[in-house]
This record gives C-alpha cells, sequence and structure tokens, in this order.
C-alpha cells in the first residue's frame, strides 16, 4: 500500500504502520502535529513541548496499532488529539503552571486514549523498575541475564562466554540470578506503588 504523496485513510494508516510501512507513520506524524502544536501554544507550552507531548502522543498510537490493541472509536485525529491533550494537562499539572485538576477542564472526549495512555504509563513505570533491578543485580549476572533473555544467545554461547564448565552449570547460574531479579523487581516495584 505504498502511496506516494496521497493521503491515507484511518484504516490505511493502521494497515500500512501494522505492517512496518514507515512513510505512513512518518505522513501520520506531520499530519496532525500542526494540531497539536496549535493547542500545547495556546496552553502555556512552547513549541518544543509541543513536539515532545506529540512524539509521547504517537508512540503510544504506535504501539498500540503494532500489537494489535488499538480499538478506534473515532478518527486518529480525535485520538492523537485527546492522548496529546492529556498528556498535556498532565505535563501543565505536574510543572505547577497549571491551577485546578485535570477533570476541571474541557469534558475528555471518550476515545480509549485514557486507558491506553495509562496502560502506557504502567508499562513504562514497570520497565524503568525492571532497568533498576538489573543495575542493582550487578555483574555476572546482569550480562548473563541481558545475555540470555535480550540478546538471545544460547546456553552454549554463554558457557562459552562466562568460562562455565557446562550448559548446565551455566543454567544453573541463569536460574538463580534470575530469583535475585525478581526478588529485587518486586520490592522496588511495591515500593515505587506507594
Amino acid at each position: 500500500m505504498a502511496k506516494a504523496t496521497a493521503s491515507y485513510t484511518d484504516d490505511e494508516f493502521v494497515a500500512a504502520i501494522r505492517n512496518g510501512d514507515d512513510r505512513a507513520l512518518a505522513q501520520l506524524y506531520r499530519l496532525h502535529l500542526p494540531m497539536i502544536s496549535h493547542y500545547v501554544l495556546q496552553n502555556s507550552g512552547t513549541e518544543d513541548e509541543a513536539k515532545d507531548v506529540y512524539q509521547e502522543g504517537i508512540m503510544v498510537f504506535y504501539e498500540k496499532v503494532r500489537d494489535g490493541s488499538l480499538e478506534l472509536s473515532c478518527q486518529i485525529k480525535t485520538y492523537l488529539y485527546a492522548v496529546c491533550r492529556r498528556l498535556w494537562l498532565k505535563r501543565l499539572t505536574e510543572k505547577t503552571r497549571f491551577g485546578g485538576s485535570l477533570d476541571d477542564h474541557e469534558p475528555y472526549l471518550e476515545t480509549g486514549a485514557e486507558a491506553d495512555l495509562v496502560e502506557a504509563e504502567e508499562r513504562d513505570r514497570r520497565f524503568a523498575t525492571m532497568s533498576e533491578a538489573l543495575d542493582l543485580i550487578g555483574e555476572p549476572c546482569r550480562s548473563l541475564l541481558e545475555g540470555f533473555y535480550l540478546l538471545d544467545k544460547s546456553m552454549q554461547q554463554l558457557t562459552a562466554d562466562f568460562g562455565y564448565t557446562n550448559a548446565d552449570n551455566a543454567k544453573n547460574q541463569k536460574y538463580k540470578c534470575l530469583v535475585r531479579l525478581k526478588k529485587l523487581f518486586f520490592s522496588n516495584y511495591q515500593e515505587s506503588e506507594t
């Protein structure tokens, strides 16, 4: 579905992005940026802040499309506006440049974007907690777990890399490291929730 400069329909955008078409994503990005820039600039923001908020909104949309969990009940434009609006209002609240709560301002458009945004924020929080736990676990556990789970190295490769006598010893060490990582993750995760 390669289109040079012709515009995509919403369904075509979703299908093209799901199939990894970077041109469709770039066109979608350019298409709605002016709308979000205008909104942020009209609400105490700068051009850079508008671009940051829009980038975050596009990432929420992109991730939902790619993992197949996006259920659009409105136009993409409306969905992106709702996500970016919530992101901007949240950012303003955090900066304390904005009085009142988010609920005090114009009724929220029911697009499903709220739940998607909350889900993306929770996933980011879990990734940050996992990264902290990996930092705390130390070597060689960190490298062993990253090698196996992130770099897809086999037990034989890890045995050679770490100098274990056989793959069973490497597997046993990986298990012990994983148990330690889980303990660190869940203790940190529970602390960050409170």
